[in-house]
Protein backbone atom coordinates (compact mmCIF):
# COMPACT_ATOMS: atom_id res chain seq x y z
CA UNK A 1 0.00 0.00 0.00
CA UNK A 2 1.41 3.49 -0.61
CA UNK A 3 0.54 7.09 -0.29
CA UNK A 4 -0.47 8.52 -3.72
CA UNK A 5 -0.75 12.02 -4.90
CA UNK A 6 -3.28 13.72 -7.47
CA UNK A 7 -3.30 17.18 -8.53
CA UNK A 8 -5.57 19.58 -6.82
CA UNK A 9 -8.63 20.92 -8.93
CA UNK A 10 -7.41 24.24 -8.34
CA UNK A 11 -4.33 24.55 -9.94
CA UNK A 12 -3.61 27.76 -11.90
CA UNK A 13 -1.50 28.26 -15.02
CA UNK A 14 0.58 31.23 -12.48
CA UNK A 15 4.52 30.67 -13.04
CA UNK A 16 4.86 29.87 -9.53
CA UNK A 17 1.79 27.66 -9.23
CA UNK A 18 3.07 25.84 -12.22
CA UNK A 19 6.45 25.38 -10.99
CA UNK A 20 5.23 24.54 -7.06
CA UNK A 21 3.16 21.59 -8.59
CA UNK A 22 5.64 19.92 -10.98
CA UNK A 23 7.96 20.06 -7.98
CA UNK A 24 5.30 18.53 -6.20
CA UNK A 25 5.36 15.74 -8.71
CA UNK A 26 9.43 15.61 -8.47
CA UNK A 27 9.38 14.71 -5.12
CA UNK A 28 6.66 12.07 -5.28
CA UNK A 29 8.75 10.14 -8.02
CA UNK A 30 11.50 10.53 -5.27
CA UNK A 31 9.84 9.19 -2.52
CA UNK A 32 8.47 6.05 -4.60
CA UNK A 33 12.19 5.56 -6.38
CA UNK A 34 11.26 1.78 -6.85
CA UNK A 35 7.44 1.82 -7.42
CA UNK A 36 5.25 3.67 -9.80
CA UNK A 37 3.75 6.77 -8.99
CA UNK A 38 -0.08 6.75 -9.59
CA UNK A 39 -1.29 10.12 -10.52
CA UNK A 40 -5.28 10.81 -10.60
CA UNK A 41 -6.97 13.53 -12.49
CA UNK A 42 -9.88 14.49 -14.91
CA UNK A 43 -10.68 16.44 -17.41
CA UNK A 44 -12.76 18.48 -15.67
CA UNK A 45 -10.33 19.42 -13.17
CA UNK A 46 -9.34 23.70 -14.35
CA UNK A 47 -10.73 22.30 -17.55
CA UNK A 48 -8.14 20.40 -18.48
CA UNK A 49 -5.30 22.51 -16.63
CA UNK A 50 -4.26 19.57 -14.36
CA UNK A 51 -4.37 16.89 -17.18
CA UNK A 52 -1.90 19.05 -19.15
CA UNK A 53 0.57 19.56 -16.38
CA UNK A 54 0.99 16.23 -15.77
CA UNK A 55 1.50 15.69 -19.49
CA UNK A 56 4.25 18.07 -19.06
CA UNK A 57 5.62 16.20 -16.36
CA UNK A 58 5.01 12.98 -18.28
CA UNK A 59 7.17 14.23 -21.13
CA UNK A 60 10.32 15.65 -18.85
CA UNK A 61 10.03 12.60 -17.21
CA UNK A 62 9.99 9.33 -19.57
CA UNK A 63 12.05 7.12 -17.64
CA UNK A 64 9.93 6.97 -14.34
CA UNK A 65 7.17 4.39 -14.16
CA UNK A 66 3.84 6.12 -13.71
CA UNK A 67 0.21 4.96 -13.71
CA UNK A 68 -2.17 7.67 -15.09
CA UNK A 69 -5.92 7.94 -14.60
CA UNK A 70 -8.30 9.97 -15.56
CA UNK A 71 -12.23 10.57 -15.64
CA UNK A 72 -15.13 12.04 -17.55
CA UNK A 73 -18.62 12.72 -16.86
CA UNK A 74 -18.13 16.10 -16.04
CA UNK A 75 -17.82 18.35 -19.29
CA UNK A 76 -20.49 18.64 -21.40
CA UNK A 77 -19.10 20.89 -24.15
CA UNK A 78 -21.31 21.02 -26.99
CA UNK A 79 -22.76 17.55 -26.25
CA UNK A 80 -26.44 17.25 -25.47
CA UNK A 81 -25.05 15.30 -22.21
CA UNK A 82 -20.92 14.43 -21.35
CA UNK A 83 -22.30 10.76 -21.45
CA UNK A 84 -24.07 11.32 -25.20
CA UNK A 85 -22.74 9.34 -28.06
CA UNK A 86 -18.83 9.53 -28.98
CA UNK A 87 -18.92 12.35 -26.49
CA UNK A 88 -16.72 10.09 -24.30
CA UNK A 89 -14.52 8.75 -27.01
CA UNK A 90 -13.84 12.96 -28.03
CA UNK A 91 -12.75 13.27 -24.59
CA UNK A 92 -10.55 10.30 -24.21
CA UNK A 93 -8.68 11.28 -26.74
CA UNK A 94 -8.24 14.83 -25.34
CA UNK A 95 -7.19 13.33 -21.99
CA UNK A 96 -4.44 11.39 -24.16
CA UNK A 97 -3.17 14.34 -25.93
CA UNK A 98 -3.43 16.30 -22.79
CA UNK A 99 -1.26 14.02 -20.69
CA UNK A 100 0.54 12.77 -23.58
CA UNK A 101 0.13 9.35 -22.81
CA UNK A 102 -1.06 6.67 -25.77
CA UNK A 103 -3.15 4.36 -23.06
CA UNK A 104 -4.76 5.27 -19.75
CA UNK A 105 -3.87 3.22 -16.74
CA UNK A 106 -7.76 3.48 -15.53
CA UNK A 107 -10.13 5.84 -16.54
CA UNK A 108 -13.66 6.72 -14.48
CA UNK A 109 -17.27 7.49 -15.06
CA UNK A 110 -17.36 10.04 -12.81
CA UNK A 111 -20.79 11.07 -12.26
CA UNK A 112 -24.10 9.23 -11.86
CA UNK A 113 -25.66 11.27 -13.99
CA UNK A 114 -26.62 9.42 -17.28
CA UNK A 115 -29.48 11.61 -18.28
CA UNK A 116 -33.18 11.07 -18.15
CA UNK A 117 -34.51 7.66 -17.07
CA UNK A 118 -30.64 6.68 -17.43
CA UNK A 119 -30.88 7.42 -21.52
CA UNK A 120 -27.09 7.75 -21.88
CA UNK A 121 -26.17 4.94 -19.43
CA UNK A 122 -25.96 1.75 -21.83
CA UNK A 123 -23.91 3.85 -23.87
CA UNK A 124 -21.69 4.98 -21.67
CA UNK A 125 -21.17 1.50 -20.84
CA UNK A 126 -20.32 0.15 -24.69
CA UNK A 127 -17.84 3.20 -24.49
CA UNK A 128 -15.91 2.31 -21.72
CA UNK A 129 -15.93 -1.44 -22.28
CA UNK A 130 -14.58 -0.94 -26.33
CA UNK A 131 -11.55 1.41 -24.94
CA UNK A 132 -10.72 -1.40 -22.48
CA UNK A 133 -11.03 -4.07 -24.77
CA UNK A 134 -9.02 -2.01 -27.74
CA UNK A 135 -6.12 -1.84 -24.80
CA UNK A 136 -6.74 2.27 -24.84
CA UNK A 137 -7.01 1.67 -21.13
CA UNK A 138 -6.54 -1.03 -18.25
CA UNK A 139 -9.42 -0.36 -16.55
CA UNK A 140 -12.92 1.00 -15.50
CA UNK A 141 -13.55 3.04 -13.01
CA UNK A 142 -16.91 4.13 -11.10
CA UNK A 143 -17.22 6.84 -8.47
CA UNK A 144 -18.83 5.05 -5.44
CA UNK A 145 -21.73 6.36 -3.73
CA UNK A 146 -21.31 10.26 -2.32
CA UNK A 147 -23.38 13.35 -1.20
CA UNK A 148 -22.83 15.74 1.22
CA UNK A 149 -20.82 15.07 4.45
CA UNK A 150 -23.97 16.43 6.35
CA UNK A 151 -26.92 14.54 4.23
CA UNK A 152 -29.43 13.04 5.91
CA UNK A 153 -29.00 9.18 6.33
CA UNK A 154 -32.15 8.65 4.04
CA UNK A 155 -29.84 10.52 1.39
CA UNK A 156 -26.66 8.60 1.82
CA UNK A 157 -29.37 5.03 1.68
CA UNK A 158 -30.53 6.50 -1.61
CA UNK A 159 -27.08 6.81 -2.83
CA UNK A 160 -26.26 3.18 -1.97
CA UNK A 161 -28.94 1.91 -3.92
CA UNK A 162 -28.05 3.77 -6.78
CA UNK A 163 -24.45 2.90 -6.74
CA UNK A 164 -25.51 -0.84 -6.17
CA UNK A 165 -27.56 -0.77 -9.62
CA UNK A 166 -25.61 1.09 -11.21
CA UNK A 167 -22.20 -1.43 -10.14
CA UNK A 168 -24.03 -4.67 -11.05
CA UNK A 169 -24.36 -3.15 -14.74
CA UNK A 170 -21.28 -1.09 -15.18
CA UNK A 171 -19.18 -3.88 -13.71
CA UNK A 172 -15.88 -2.14 -12.97
CA UNK A 173 -12.83 -2.71 -12.08
CA UNK A 174 -12.22 -0.18 -9.89
CA UNK A 175 -14.29 2.52 -7.58
CA UNK A 176 -13.20 5.86 -7.19
CA UNK A 177 -14.38 7.62 -3.67
CA UNK A 178 -14.17 10.13 -1.77
CA UNK A 179 -13.17 8.65 2.07
CA UNK A 180 -12.43 9.98 5.57
CA UNK A 181 -13.12 10.41 8.83
CA UNK A 182 -16.89 11.97 8.09
CA UNK A 183 -17.73 9.72 5.56
CA UNK A 184 -20.52 7.80 7.02
CA UNK A 185 -20.33 3.59 6.93
CA UNK A 186 -22.80 3.03 4.28
CA UNK A 187 -23.69 -0.32 3.81
CA UNK A 188 -23.86 -1.93 0.23
CA UNK A 189 -25.76 -5.32 0.49
CA UNK A 190 -24.82 -5.76 4.16
CA UNK A 191 -21.08 -4.84 3.67
CA UNK A 192 -19.39 -1.79 4.35
CA UNK A 193 -17.55 -0.56 0.93
CA UNK A 194 -14.14 -2.65 2.14
CA UNK A 195 -15.42 -5.68 2.38
CA UNK A 196 -18.15 -5.55 -0.42
CA UNK A 197 -15.08 -4.34 -3.03
CA UNK A 198 -12.51 -7.14 -1.61
CA UNK A 199 -15.45 -9.56 -2.67
CA UNK A 200 -15.95 -8.38 -5.57
CA UNK A 201 -12.11 -8.64 -6.65
CA UNK A 202 -12.44 -4.76 -7.22
CA UNK A 203 -9.51 -2.07 -6.47
CA UNK A 204 -10.33 1.05 -4.25
CA UNK A 205 -8.97 4.85 -5.03
CA UNK A 206 -9.40 6.96 -1.61
CA UNK A 207 -9.86 10.18 -2.41
CA UNK A 208 -9.96 13.22 0.44
CA UNK A 209 -8.25 11.50 3.21
CA UNK A 210 -7.91 15.00 5.32
CA UNK A 211 -11.37 16.30 4.40
CA UNK A 212 -10.18 19.36 2.29
CA UNK A 213 -7.83 19.95 5.53
CA UNK A 214 -10.32 19.50 8.48
CA UNK A 215 -8.55 16.96 9.86
CA UNK A 216 -5.40 18.12 10.01
CA UNK A 217 -6.25 20.73 12.39
CA UNK A 218 -4.62 24.27 13.40
CA UNK A 219 -1.56 22.80 12.64
CA UNK A 220 -2.26 21.17 9.87
CA UNK A 221 0.30 22.14 6.80
CA UNK A 222 -2.49 24.86 5.55
CA UNK A 223 -2.03 26.94 8.58
CA UNK A 224 -5.21 28.30 8.34
CA UNK A 225 -7.52 28.00 11.59
CA UNK A 226 -9.81 25.73 12.03
CA UNK A 227 -13.21 27.84 11.77
CA UNK A 228 -11.39 28.87 8.05
CA UNK A 229 -11.10 25.44 7.27
CA UNK A 230 -14.79 24.76 8.21
CA UNK A 231 -15.86 27.48 6.29
CA UNK A 232 -13.95 26.84 2.90
CA UNK A 233 -14.45 23.13 3.14
CA UNK A 234 -16.66 21.86 0.89
CA UNK A 235 -19.67 18.54 0.95
CA UNK A 236 -21.62 20.06 3.91
CA UNK A 237 -18.54 20.76 6.25
CA UNK A 238 -18.57 24.38 5.41
CA UNK A 239 -22.62 24.12 6.76
CA UNK A 240 -20.52 22.91 10.51
CA UNK A 241 -22.05 24.95 13.61
CA UNK A 242 -20.18 26.11 16.67
CA UNK A 243 -20.91 23.36 18.18
CA UNK A 244 -19.60 20.61 15.34
CA UNK A 245 -16.58 22.69 15.33
CA UNK A 246 -16.07 22.83 18.83
CA UNK A 247 -16.61 18.51 18.77
CA UNK A 248 -14.06 18.42 15.65
CA UNK A 249 -11.67 20.57 17.80
CA UNK A 250 -12.07 18.52 21.16
CA UNK A 251 -11.37 15.25 18.49
CA UNK A 252 -8.20 16.37 17.04
CA UNK A 253 -7.36 16.93 20.79
CA UNK A 254 -7.40 13.96 21.52
CA UNK A 255 -5.52 12.37 19.14
CA UNK A 256 -2.25 14.79 19.77
CA UNK A 257 -2.99 13.59 23.67
CA UNK A 258 -3.06 10.33 22.63
CA UNK A 259 -0.21 9.89 20.29
CA UNK A 260 1.94 13.47 19.86
CA UNK A 261 1.60 17.04 19.55
CA UNK A 262 4.27 17.11 16.72
CA UNK A 263 3.67 18.22 13.01
CA UNK A 264 2.27 16.09 10.52
CA UNK A 265 1.09 13.55 13.31
CA UNK A 266 -2.84 14.43 12.69
CA UNK A 267 -1.75 13.87 8.74
CA UNK A 268 -0.15 10.77 9.45
CA UNK A 269 -3.30 9.90 11.34
CA UNK A 270 -5.88 10.42 8.89
CA UNK A 271 -3.72 8.95 6.24
CA UNK A 272 -2.62 5.44 7.54
CA UNK A 273 -6.32 5.29 8.91
CA UNK A 274 -7.44 5.00 4.89
CA UNK A 275 -3.73 3.45 3.97
CA UNK A 276 -4.64 0.12 6.52
CA UNK A 277 -8.22 -0.22 4.99
CA UNK A 278 -7.47 -2.97 2.75
CA UNK A 279 -5.05 -4.11 0.27
CA UNK A 280 -6.96 -3.20 -2.59
CA UNK A 281 -6.97 0.23 -1.43
CA UNK A 282 -4.81 3.19 -2.85
CA UNK A 283 -4.84 6.64 -1.48
CA UNK A 284 -4.85 9.65 -3.56
CA UNK A 285 -4.15 13.24 -2.34
CA UNK A 286 -4.14 17.04 -3.34
CA UNK A 287 -1.50 19.21 -3.42
CA UNK A 288 -0.26 22.68 -4.81
CA UNK A 289 3.82 22.16 -4.29
CA UNK A 290 6.35 20.35 -2.99
CA UNK A 291 6.66 20.67 0.54
CA UNK A 292 3.00 19.50 1.02
CA UNK A 293 4.42 16.40 -1.09
CA UNK A 294 7.01 16.04 1.21
CA UNK A 295 4.37 16.27 4.63
CA UNK A 296 2.84 13.52 2.93
CA UNK A 297 4.95 11.30 2.46
CA UNK A 298 7.57 11.91 5.53
CA UNK A 299 4.74 11.57 8.18
CA UNK A 300 3.83 8.50 7.49
CA UNK A 301 5.65 6.64 10.14
CA UNK A 302 5.14 2.60 10.71
CA UNK A 303 1.99 1.18 10.34
CA UNK A 304 -0.20 1.71 13.49
CA UNK A 305 -0.90 -1.24 15.20
CA UNK A 306 -4.67 -2.75 15.62
CA UNK A 307 -4.96 -0.55 19.01
CA UNK A 308 -4.11 2.83 17.52
CA UNK A 309 -6.74 1.72 14.79
CA UNK A 310 -9.62 1.46 17.25
CA UNK A 311 -8.67 4.65 19.15
CA UNK A 312 -8.04 6.69 15.70
CA UNK A 313 -11.80 4.77 14.53
CA UNK A 314 -13.22 5.71 18.04
CA UNK A 315 -12.52 9.40 17.94
CA UNK A 316 -13.40 9.87 14.08
CA UNK A 317 -16.54 8.40 14.69
CA UNK A 318 -17.83 10.51 17.27
CA UNK A 319 -17.11 13.09 14.78
CA UNK A 320 -19.15 11.56 12.39
CA UNK A 321 -22.13 11.26 15.11
CA UNK A 322 -21.99 15.38 15.21
CA UNK A 323 -21.72 15.86 11.78
CA UNK A 324 -25.05 13.19 11.49
CA UNK A 325 -26.61 15.45 14.86
CA UNK A 326 -26.36 18.49 12.70
CA UNK A 327 -27.64 17.33 9.74
CA UNK A 328 -30.62 15.53 11.41
CA UNK A 329 -31.43 18.78 13.54
CA UNK A 330 -31.01 20.75 9.71
CA UNK A 331 -33.35 18.53 8.50
CA UNK A 332 -35.89 19.00 11.28
CA UNK A 333 -35.76 22.94 10.79
CA UNK A 334 -36.24 22.78 7.45
CA UNK A 335 -39.39 20.83 7.93
CA UNK A 336 -40.58 23.87 10.61
CA UNK A 337 -39.96 26.78 7.40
Amino acid sequence: MHCEVRPGRDTSGAPGAVSGFLDGLGRAVEHVKHGTVFLDTADSYGCGHSERMIGRFVRERQDVPLYLSSKVGRVRGSAPHPFADRHIHHQFEQSLENLYAEQLDLYTLESFDFGPADRYLGNAIDAMRTLRELESIKAIGMRGPYADYGSSPAEWEAQAERFLYLFRLIKPDVVWTRFNAFTPAVLLDGEDLFSFTARHGVGLVLAAPLAHGVLTGAGGRTGRSPSHLHRTASQGLARSTPLLTKRIAEGLQRLRNTFDSAPGTLTRLALRSCLQRGDNCVVVMGFSNGEQVEENYTCLGPALTEHELAVVDEIYEHLRDGLQVDATRRVAEGAHI
